[in-house]
This record gives C-alpha cells, structure tokens and sequence, in this order.
C-alpha cells in the first residue's frame, strides 16, 4: 500500500543519534555509524523525530511501503526495554544504580589539596576532582554534583586539547561521553537527571569541530527542559589540530 512513512538521507545523517529516543516505536536505530528504519511496519509516519534531527536529514515522503503492526511494534519495544534491562544494576552509596560493582564505577571525591613530602604529586599534577567519569557510569545523586560547576566533554577534547586540565578542569566537575557511538537517549535521561537533582550552578560543554560531536548541545538543551531549569551554558568548540575555535 502507499502511505506516508520516514526518510532518513544517510547522505545527511551524522549518526548523532538524537533520533532514537524521539522515536517512541523504537523503528530508528544507529547502525554502521548512520540512522537507519529497521522496518516498515514499526514506522507509524506520524514524524516525531522529524524536530529532534539537527541536520535535517529526516522527513516523511509517501511510498509504497508496508501497513503500519501494532502489535509488530509492540514486541518490539518490549524486546528492547529486555534488551536495556538485561545488565543487573547495583546500588552505590550515592543513591543511584550502577551497571556493574567494579572499580571503574566505584565513586569517590579526590582531593587535591593533598601533598606527598610537602609538594604535589606528578610533574603536571592533574586537577581532576571526582571519579568515575563517564557519564553512562554516574549515579546522578553524587555528592560532587551538588552545587557544582557542570563540564561536559566529548571523550575525544583531552587528546585532541592538550591544556585541557588546566584550562577546564580546574573547579569543574566532569562528565565524559561519545555522543556518536553512545546511547543519545541515555545522556539526555542521565543528564536531565543530574540537573533536577542538584544546584548545578553552570555547564560548559566542551566538545570537537566534527559534525557528530555538536549533538551534546542538542542533548543538554533537550535534558533542561526534561529537568524543568534553565541553567547558563557556554559551548567551547575544540578543532582537530587541538586548537579552541
């Protein structure tokens, strides 16, 4: 039958994946670094994700194309709610839920302040002040959010920056993720949380000149408006010769 149903120009597509989430039937997902319908049937035409595309790459044409499954579609969508569930979390002393109860998601505030013999550790003494980083592993109700000065990075800033302690971590609390190869949904969700439950004073987002990259702003515009505040942010464009634009 011919019906209005979703096109995604891969010519355009970034692969950011703000559409994912928008998609509340689940028939868009990253694959192969671009966005892509993985049925037919699961695509109600409707266009809810047309607005989430900051390239533009998403519109709805009408095509012969199969009827839209409800019931397709609802399968599915509990196939991936089991899919998203199947990681067993476990409680932190923060409040929240981690993936796993290893090191890397063990967190704790570092203070440095801290001195060996009278000086400070290391030729260039990092600035970091909390662990974990990845924003996938921190538990929103971390004490180090309270107050803070939020930086959101883009993992690839602190190869590519090569000042990047100095000239962001210092009095800033860090968060780290791939807006391209990471769940968008998740951010937003993670990100949204964080900003509901703390007095976050400021966010800057730190992140690289390639197209995919811009996505975070998307991200933390859409996570304030899900937390209801409207905090100060400041956008830093880093290049891929290491240089602040």
């Amino acid at each position: 039958m011919k019906r209005k149903i979703v096109h995604i120009d891969e010519d355009k597509c970034n692969g950011c994946g703000i559409c994912v989430p928008a998609c509340h039937e689940g028939a868009i997902q990253i694959m192969e670094g671009k966005a892509r319908l993985l049925s037919d049937n699961l695509c109600d035409g409707l266009g809810d994700c047309l607005g989430e595309c900051p390239e533009g790459a998403i519109t709805i044409l009408e095509r012969e194309a199969d009827s839209y499954d409800e019931e397709a579609v609802q399968n599915h969508v509990s196939r991936l709610e089991k899919e998203k569930g199947s990681v067993t979390p476990c409680s932190d002393n923060a409040g929240g839920s981690l993936p796993c109860g290893c090191p890397s998601s063990q967190i704790k505030t570092i203070n440095r302040m801290k001195e060996i013999d009278g000086e400070k550790v290391g030729e260039c003494p990092s600035l970091l002040q909390q662990w974990p980083v990845q924003l996938a592993l921190l538990p929103p109700k971390a004490g180090f959010f309270q107050g803070a000065n939020l930086l959101v990075a883009a993992d690839c800033v602190p190869f590519a920056y090569g000042n990047f302690h100095q000239r962001f971590l210092k009095d800033n609390t860090l968060v780290v993720g791939c807006p391209k190869l990471d769940d968008a949904g998740m951010y937003v969700e993670k990100l949204a949380e964080i900003i509901k439950y703390n007095d976050i004073k400021k966010i800057t987002v730190a992140y690289m000149e390639v197209p995919c990259c811009s996505a975070f702003i998307r991200i933390i515009e859409t996570a304030m408006n899900e937390a209801g505040k409207e905090i100060p942010l400041e956008k830093i464009v880093v290049s891929t010769e290491g240089e602040i634009l």
